[in-house]
């Protein structure tokens, strides 16, 4: 027999080689596994102890599959692996690929009852900072002075176009709700399915992590129905004045009206087709939350009880965690997340009422009349103040919200390893930092994703980005890979385009201009592509498509430009969606690395029946490649057409055809170039 041929053997947790995909306890998966033609002799499936030898089931071109059907499934994760033998040639496969040993042994990995939402598995998202999106109601508008908020009182910006101030968080444009219904035609024809909000319960702030009620959408995001009072006069700090913003955010008639109106904007949204998330931030409130009630917005209402800020027999006393126990009433002594005292941290360990409550939340969005499909965690790492009560509070929220609406999607905010969350008893998935965001970052740009360092290192290095990605994808089973958010910017961090001038830098150190100099549109193209062909959850930001620049917060949180939108980048944007959706294999085909060099990679999207080849070129100079595509199974000759085309100055869909030779694409590649193509 010939030496074993390493670069054919090939396995994942797709449903082209695990078959049910997502089993449930007691069913029986068949696991697949391929080599070369005529090429091992053995092949072994390994799970624990078990070591069991495969059957060779049938020959499909130029590949040997086979394949092992398990027992009835117990509850319980079943890891396994694959041990190939080829005369007196032996090696190992598992996530990482082949290997000697298993010394980086990470294990493929079967969680019998673990479902995600088909609906987002490859969804294409967008994310709406709502205040800076599209300002449609312009009576729901925060005034000037309305209120007092972290040392000042709060903006009313009248210019759309005005870039954010380094000090953004009191500064509002007017962005709402009725904004993003009026453009429901633009996100369609663009080609979203799922629309992910920031957070739009009632807060003092344009971001809104900072709570100030879980029951209401805040009526400057919904509807005013009863105006009045008046805002602050300059000197004076006292929101017990704010009579115009306690009229609008505690009066009962306005948020009842807004949270109508949230009813029957989600209900549009689903009309078409169309999905929705909310942000819940559960690990901590705002100081203005009616639980505390620091600002005393609350303390004169009859229809709410007193915040614990106000009175030790407050109902909420123990929502919060209080170091003085003596300075009733107004204890200012509570624990603020990260020691933010306008972020109480919320104490869910020493009051079971308060999880009950976040539960209840949790199920009220998701029933009718709201039906939101799902939830973007906050921070969701850090509620509580214990690993194992965090583990054991989200195991309970996924009840709470799998029992209300076993369709929704629990998608969590996480840096780092989340495994240990994602074994299908608490989250669904992530916000893919680690297995894509960065990455594609240093890959493309050399930067990190706040623009805070550059990396020359990183830059370019394709060896380094398939390490990075191979290795952080390893910590999801598929269910939550194929759901996990896909981003190349967001509210927290850098706009992507902005790092492709490849500058360290943020709003106070180079100014708002700066954003937007030395950038490189043909970069930001590559990533688009990269995000539109790889396994997950295309999300865009906001403005992205548009051609908005920005440093890290607040400079990310510009508005959307209607009007003076980079035309070619949104037209780009829209055929690489639509590549996208056309073809399934981008969504739930398998994924393989091909060739990979300094500026240059190539991988595979791949089933048994269609075949794509992505090539992305980021040097400054026309090469010459060759890529061994029949590692996908195309046909050792074949004809590829080119679907798209993306070049530093601009994009092409005109079709060009490549001939397959011997197995091998051979083609000269432009500089900062993409394409994807596909197998006729």
């Amino acid at each position: 027999m010939s030496m074993l041929n390493k670069a054919a053997l090939f396995s994942d947790e797709s449903a082209n080689y695990r078959t049910p995909f997502e089993p449930e306890i007691g069913d029986r998966v068949t696991v697949k596994f391929r080599t070369a033609k005529d090429n091992a002799d053995q092949v072994f499936y390994i799970s624990g102890k078990e070591k069991i030898e495969m059957e060779k089931s049938y020959t499909k071109g130029d590949f040997d599959y086979y394949t092992y059907t398990t027992q009835p499934l117990l509850d319980g994760t079943v890891h396994y692996y694959f041990e190939i033998y080829a005369g007196t040639e032996r090696c190992f496969y598992n996530t990482q690929g082949v290997s000697e040993n298993l010394q980086q042994y990470t294990s493929f990995g079967i969680v019998p009852g673990f479902h995600t939402p088909d609906w987002a598995k490859g969804a294409i998202m967008y994310q709406i900072f709502t205040d800076r999106f599209c300002n449609g109601d312009p009576t729901n508008d925060v005034e000037e002075r309305e209120y007092f908020y972290i040392n000042r009182g709060v903006r009313r910006i009248t210019d759309w176009n005005k870039c954010p101030d380094e000090m953004d968080v009191h500064s509002f444009y007017g962005g709402d709700i009725q904004g993003i219904w009026n453009k429901l035609d633009y996100l369609q024809d663009l080609g979203v399915e799922v629309l992910y909000l920031n957070p739009i319960f009632v807060s003092p702030s344009n971001h809104k992590y900072d709570s100030q009620d879980y029951d209401y959408i805040d009526p400057h995001y919904g509807v005013i129905v009863e105006d009045g009072g008046e805002c602050l006069p300059e000197q004076d700090d006292d929101n017990t004045h704010a009579s115009k913003y306690i009229q609008r955010v505690v009066n009962k008639k306005n948020l009842e009206a807004s949270n109508a109106f949230l009813a029957r904007f989600v209900e549009e949204v689903h009309r078409r087709g169309m999905r929705i998330i909310l942000d819940g931030v559960f690990n901590h409130c705002g100081s203005f939350n009616k639980w505390l009630d620091r600002e005393r917005l609350y303390e004169g209402s009859e229809d709410y009880e007193k915040g614990a800020f106000i009175s030790e027999d407050s109902p909420y006393r123990y929502f919060f965690q209080f170091n003085n126990e003596h300075e009733w009433p107004y204890n200012p002594f509570y624990d603020g997340w990260w020691g933010h005292d306008t972020l109480p941290k919320l104490n869910y360990e020493q009051s079971p009422q308060l999880k009950e409550y976040i539960l209840n939340v949790a199920r009220k969005w998701l029933k009718p009349p709201y039906n939101v499909d799902g939830w973007r965690l906050d921070v969701a790492a850090d509620l509580g103040f214990s690993e194992e009560y965090n583990h054991s509070f989200w195991k309970d929220f996924r009840k709470a919200v799998k029992e209300t609406n076993p369709d929704a999607l629990i998608l969590a905010e996480h840096y780092g390893n989340a495994n240990s969350w994602l074994q299908g008893d608490e989250w669904d998935t992530l916000m893919n930092y680690d297995a894509f965001m960065e990455p594609v970052t240093w890959f493309l740009t050399g930067l990190e994703k706040h623009s805070d360092q550059y990396r020359s290192d990183m830059h370019g290095n394709a060896e380094a980005f398939k390490s990075a990605m191979t290795y952080h994808m390893a910590n999801f089973y598929a269910p939550s890979l194929q759901t996990a958010m896909n981003e190349l910017s967001n509210h927290d961090h850098s706009r992507f385009l902005t790092r492709t001038n490849c500058r360290v830098g943020r709003l106070h150190t180079h100014g708002s201009d700066a954003a937007s100099e030395g950038i490189n549109k043909g970069i930001m193209r590559e990533a688009v592509v990269i995000q539109m062909t790889w396994v997950g959850a295309p999300t865009i930001y906001y403005g992205d498509e548009a051609g908005v620049c920005g440093f890290t917060d607040p400079d990310n949180r510009r508005t959307y430009p209607w009007g003076e939108e980079d035309q070619e980048l949104l037209s780009f944007h829209k055929e690489a969606i639509s590549i996208r959706k056309e073809n399934p294999v981008l969504t739930h085909g398998s994924t393989k690395f091909l060739t990979l060099d300094h500026q240059f990679l190539s991988y595979g999207r791949f089933s048994e029946e269609e075949q794509m080849i992505i090539v992305v070129n980021n040097a400054a100079e026309e090469r010459e490649v060759t890529i061994q595509v029949w590692e996908t199974g195309i046909p050792m000759d074949a004809v590829m057409e080119r679907l798209l085309l993306t070049l530093e100055n601009g994009f092409s869909t005109e079709e060009k055809l490549y001939e397959v030779k011997q197995g091998e694409l051979c083609m000269k590649v432009p500089p900062v170039c993409s394409m994807i193509l596909r197998r006729i």
